[in-house]
């Protein structure tokens, strides 16, 4: 089974966190999704790496960040530069924070995950996002897996096909707001936004 391979991030976080481009090349994305949310509202960021750039980003523009990564080096990291902010070492796929955000946003972590785990996910993002909240991910362009490789190790990547993405966007109650396949003014990469339409309902399926 395909593994988030924390441990490799962990080992070479401080190599990660140097080597990850600072010029937010995502802007653009970043920027929408903020539109999109109340004045000062709350982020939960899944996979938030180091915190840099995107989180930052986001409390510099005035909003509350909540973020997860299964590495705790790049949370300590996150901790040490921000630190009046909430972070947590977790796995998203167990993802269970007793909390609802007024935007979810899973960039270039989400596509780690098999697909069967990327399916399942969808029911977390309903769980975990208020009534008319946002969810902005990246995928791949079509369904398939690859291995790409990152310090000399093998790194797993999926995705499910678009279509696919939005049934079980549907399903969990979430409409497409905007959709790109490899973005070429976003570093090529595939991008979804999409808004809560439904009722919130718990994990057990309850309001």
């Amino acid at each position: 089974m395909p593994e988030l391979r924390s441990d490799l991030y962990d080992r070479t976080a401080h190599v990660w966190d140097a080597a990850r481009s600072k010029s937010l090349f995502e802007r653009k994305w970043l920027d929408r999704f903020m539109s999109l949310l109340p004045q000062a509202g709350t982020i939960l960021d899944i996979g938030c790496g180091s915190g840099e750039p995107i989180a930052r980003y986001f409390i510099d523009s005035g909003f509350a960040i909540t973020g997860i990564d299964a590495s705790p080096a790049l949370i300590a990291m996150c901790k040490h530069r921000f630190p009046e902010q909430d972070w947590h070492v977790a796995d998203m796929r167990a993802l269970h924070m007793n909390a609802r955000f007024d935007g979810l946003i899973a960039w270039h972590s989400f596509f780690h995950l098999s697909r069967d785990d990327q399916r399942k996910m969808f029911a977390l993002f309903a769980a975990h996002i208020n009534p008319k909240g946002i969810l902005m991910f990246t995928s791949g362009p079509q369904d398939g897996e690859s291995i790409g490789e990152w310090q000399g190790e093998p790194l797993y990547h999926a995705s499910l096909s678009p279509d696919e993405y939005r049934e079980l966007l549907a399903a969990n109650g979430l409409t497409v707001v905007d959709h790109r396949a490899e973005d070429q003014e976003c570093g090529g990469a595939t991008v979804w936004l999409a808004r809560q339409m439904s009722p919130a309902s718990g994990l057990d399926g309850s309001a």
